[in-house]
Formats: structure tokens, C-alpha cells, sequence
């Protein structure tokens, strides 16, 4: 990394932290805000997998909610404080998500994404059928805030701050993660996991490596939505959510660092600006879904880098039809 990228890095991180503090004075936009640094979270794991292992795993937010309802669970049966139940929640949930998806990770494409949305969809309808643990389809609400040095509650400002910081270094491990030899194997196992296999690469061993670590952004987002929105049901992690997810690094450009950030930051406030007119909202994400699928395919930053990487081509021929004149 050069040392104008390293600069960038450091600006747009301060920048980031620098927002709950801007944001603070119109509560309304620092919910939002909060709400787009958990999206950045998930889009950044959904990323690691779809971008950078090229599968797509819709079970994404019903990994999500297993940590959200285990977290819950901790803290008020078994007593936990909110940052001993986080980490156990989330380690749970990746677990059972490697163990739910195992059968999965052995297919490939297609075949993979459609086994993942049967598998959300089971997960969807366990916490509906499973009141006892989940209240069913009313959901748990009035979750408390994490405390913060002993029995100071984290709320407004403070818990922005703290998810904004977690979103932040999920992205900066991201980056460091694809430029380790594990992401090396990552970016083989996407481009060709017949040749990957063939070179010495266990490929299936390398999906359940890249799913736990997936599991784990949305098992820390999810028990970061439950304590910042304060309630948690079934639709708050249906398969709608996992395509929601899917949007914003398609969108922004799925196997880049930045895209993700750029979908995330476009499309995640769009549902509470836009919540007055519901029917308008469901238009607009389906009418983006066809968009990025027929136009920009490798989303908008990556239609950026092709025409960055073409433009030199481009003037190279108009001098040589000047010349030619």
C-alpha cells in the first residue's frame, strides 16, 4: 500500500468517526446513520464471500438473527453483560451456520444460492414456530443498551460512535484479509475452483473458512442491530434483508473494498427517507436490481475501473486517427 492510499485510508477513517459527531444534533439522521454503518458491516461480510469467494449466501440474515435472538437470550436469562454475550452469540451463530451450510458449500453458483435461500427460509420460519425462544412473529422489543463502564448505559452518540468504529475495522480487516494468502485462495477458488483444486487448493475447505469468517460480520451486526433498534423479530432478518444486503455490493461493486462502501452509502438510507411512501420504496429496489443487473453488472465502482482501465486505449486511438487525418 503506497503512502498517498495509507493517507486516504487514515482521512476517510476519521471522516467516519467523525459523522456521529455531525449527525448528533438531528436524531432522526443519526439513527440513520447508525443504521448505514450496521449495513456497511454486513455488506462488507457479504462481500468477502460474494465478491471475493463468488458465492452468494442469502442465509446471511438468518445467521444474523440467531446471534441477535442467542444475545438476547444471554442477557436476560442467563445474566451476561452485553460484551460477554456478543462474542458467544456470534461464535454460536457461525458455528451453526458453517454446520447449517456444510451441504451447501460443496455446490457451486446457482446451486449454492438456491440451497442458501432454503436455508434462510428455514431459518425464517424457526424463529416464527419457536415462540419460546423468539416470541414469534411479535418479536422481542425493549432490548436494553449495552452498559459502558459499569451501569452507564451506551445509547445516542456513544453507541454510534462504538458501531462506527466496529464497521470501520471490519472493513480495514477485509482489506488486510484479501491481500493475506488466505484471500489469495479466496480470489482462486472464484475465478476457477476446478483449477484451484488442481494446483493444491482444498476448495471446500477454503468455503468454510471464508462462510465462518461471513458468519461472524453478521453475527456481530445483528447483535449490534438488536441493542441499537431495541427490538428484533423474524422480518427483521428474512430473506428480504439478505438480498437487501446482496443490493448494496452489487450495487457498489462487488470484489472491491470500495464498492461495497459506495452501495451501503446510497442505498441503505432509502427505506426510512423514503417510509412514507412504501410502494414507491419497493419500485425503486426492484427497478435497481434490474438496473445493476443489465447495465453496470460489476456494479459502479466497477464500471468505474473498466473505463479508468480503458481510457488510455480510448486517447490512444483518437492520436491515431488524428494522425491518420
Amino acid at each position: 500500500m503506497t503512502t498517498n492510499q495509507k493517507l486516504g485510508l487514515l482521512a476517510a477513517t476519521l471522516l467516519a468517526l467523525s459523522l456521529p459527531f455531525i449527525a448528533d444534533s438531528n436524531r432522526f439522521l443519526a439513527f440513520v446513520l447508525g443504521m448505514t454503518f450496521i449495513s456497511l458491516l454486513w455488506a462488507t461480510g457479504m462481500n468477502l464471500m460474494y465478491g471475493f469467494v463468488g458465492l452468494m449466501p442469502l442465509m446471511f440474515a438468518g445467521i444474523a438473527g440467531i446471534a441477535a435472538y442467542a444475545m438476547v437470550h444471554l442477557t436476560r436469562n442467563a445474566g451476561w453483560s452485553f460484551w460477554q454475550s456478543m462474542p458467544a452469540a456470534t461464535l454460536l451463530a457461525a458455528l451453526v451456520g458453517v454446520a447449517l451450510g456444510l451441504p451447501a458449500l460443496r455446490l457451486k453458483g446457482f446451486y449454492f444460492t438456491l440451497c442458501s435461500l432454503v436455508i434462510q427460509s428455514v431459518l425464517t420460519l424457526a424463529f416464527i414456530f419457536f415462540p419460546k425462544y423468539t416470541n414469534g412473529d411479535t418479536g422481542i422489543n425493549q432490548i436494553a443498551p449495552p452498559a459502558w463502564f459499569g451501569r452507564t448505559k451506551l445509547t445516542g452518540l456513544g453507541l454510534e460512535v462504538v458501531i462506527a468504529a466496529v464497521a470501520i475495522a471490519g472493513v480495514l480487516f477485509c482489506a488486510w484479509l484479501v491481500r493475506t494468502d488466505l484471500g489469495k485462495r479466496f480470489v482462486a477458488v472464484r475465478e476457477d475452483d476446478v483449477l484451484a483444486e488442481a494446483i493444491g487448493i482444498d476448495t471446500v475447505r477454503t468455503k468454510i473458512v471464508a462462510f465462518f469468517l461471513v458468519s461472524l460480520y453478521a453475527g456481530i451486526g445483528g447483535c449490534f442491530y438488536a441493542v441499537y433498534v431495541g427490538f428484533v423479530s423474524p422480518r427483521a432478518f428474512d430473506v428480504l434483508v439478505s438480498l437487501n444486503i446482496w443490493l448494496y455490493v452489487a450495487f457498489g461493486g462487488r470484489g472491491t473494498l470500495v464498492g461495497p462502501i459506495i452501495g451501503t452509502v446510497i442505498l441503505a438510507p432509502i427505506p426510512f427517507l423514503l417510509q412514507d411512501i412504501q410502494a414507491f420504496k419497493e419500485i425503486l429496489s426492484g427497478s435497481m436490481i434490474i438496473v445493476i443487473t443489465l447495465i453496470m453488472p460489476a456494479g459502479i465502482y466497477g464500471a468505474y475501473l473498466a473505463w479508468r482501465q480503458n481510457k488510455p486505449s480510448r486517447q490512444a486511438q483518437i492520436t491515431v486517427q488524428e494522425q491518420r487525418v
